[in-house]
This record gives structure tokens, C-alpha cells and sequence, in this order.
């Protein structure tokens, strides 16, 4: 489906110049003199690079459909992970390389949505927030009460991230994986 290069939004998946991208960033520019025109920060879902191009506003671009489909992870297998489709309970491979930084993210049991475009799996679309189990984390320093300290804090997935000084070993904490930051007790 052809939509106008106006019409786009961020997270919208189209094909530019045969790529399968996400739209990133985009900024209408409306320059004192000549034509207004779109720049966009694309990210290719088949090589993961990112790239900035300009459009002018009076072209049309394909916009791609793309299936998202639940599942559950169930485990890793060499270099593929083993997701579970919560609706026909066929297993899905998907390969870890395609999983980027998300992978520090994934844990046993955990619901995700995996994206497909004709077919082929493009990359997994992981909760806003998941729930973790502090398994490694530095006792709080008596005395260290300074605004917003934050301590390294090893989660079960095997992932360091910052939390706050009261956090100990043991609790259940929520994490935001599209930024990788504590968002809160469980």
C-alpha cells in the first residue's frame, strides 16, 4: 500500500529502495526558501544498520504490512533461541543474531511478540516493562545517601543494569528493556 511521505509515523514499517525499514525519526522541514521537504532516521530490519535519508514531500512510499505474533520463550539451542506461538503451540527458531541487544532481555517464560513480513521473521517486539530477580548487587554503603546513587546490580538474565542503593539480593524488580533502565520495584 502506497501511502504520502506526510502521512508517516515513528514505528511505522515501510520499503525504501527495495529495504524493509523501521521509521526511527522524522522531521517535516519547512526552509525559509526552496521546497519543504521529510528527513527520516530508517533502521534496515535485515542488516540492523541505520541511516538518515531526505524526501521530498510530494512522494509517495510502500508501506510494508507486518504480522505480529505471540509467543513465549522456552529456551535457548545453539544459536537459536525456542519460542513457543501462544495460539497454535508450534515451536518457532529464532536465531540470536537477529535479537541484537533485546536478547539480554529475554528470560524463561516471558510473553514477546515476534514481527513477520511475508513469512520472514524480521525481529521480536519485547513488553514495555518486565519483571526481574536481582541475583547479584553490592550491599548499600551506610552514609551514601547522595540524590539518585545507583549501584550495579547483576538481573537473572545475566545482565548488569543500574538500580538504586536500597535494592539487595533477592527482590523483584521492573526494568525497561527498550532503554535497559529500573523502572521500579515489583
Amino acid at each position: 500500500m502506497n501511502i504520502n511521505i506526510n502521512d508517516i509515523k515513528n514505528g511505522m514499517t515501510v520499503i525504501i529502495d527495495g529495504n524493509l525499514c523501521l521509521i526511527q525519526e522524522f522531521q517535516h522541514v519547512k526552509p525559509g526558501k526552496g521546497s519543504a521537504f521529510v528527513r527520516i532516521k530508517l533502521k534496515n530490519l535485515r542488516t540492523g544498520s541505520l541511516v538518515e535519508q531526505t524526501f521530498n514531500t510530494n512522494i509517495k512510499i510502500t508501506r510494508a504490512h507486518v504480522d505480529k505474533t505471540s509467543v513465549q520463550y522456552l529456551y535457548a539451542s545453539g544459536d537459536n533461541l525456542v519460542f513457543m506461538n501462544n495460539d497454535t503451540y508450534e515451536q518457532i527458531e529464532v536465531p540470536k543474531s537477529l535479537l541484537g541487544n533485546d536478547i539480554d532481555f529475554v528470560k524463561e517464560g516471558i510473553d514477546i511478540a515476534i514481527d513477520f513480513y511475508e513469512g520472514e521473521i524480521i525481529g521480536i517486539t519485547l513488553p514495555e516493562k518486565i519483571e526481574y530477580t536481582v541475583v547479584e548487587t553490592t550491599p548499600a554503603v551506610k552514609g551514601n545517601t547522595a540524590t539518585n546513587a545507583q549501584k550495579d546490580a547483576k538481573i537473572e538474565t545475566g545482565k548488569t543494569i543500574k538500580v538504586p542503593l536500597f535494592i539487595n539480593e533477592g527482590e523483584k524488580i521492573l526494568v525497561t528493556p527498550s532503554d535497559g533502565k529500573y523502572a521500579g520495584r515489583a
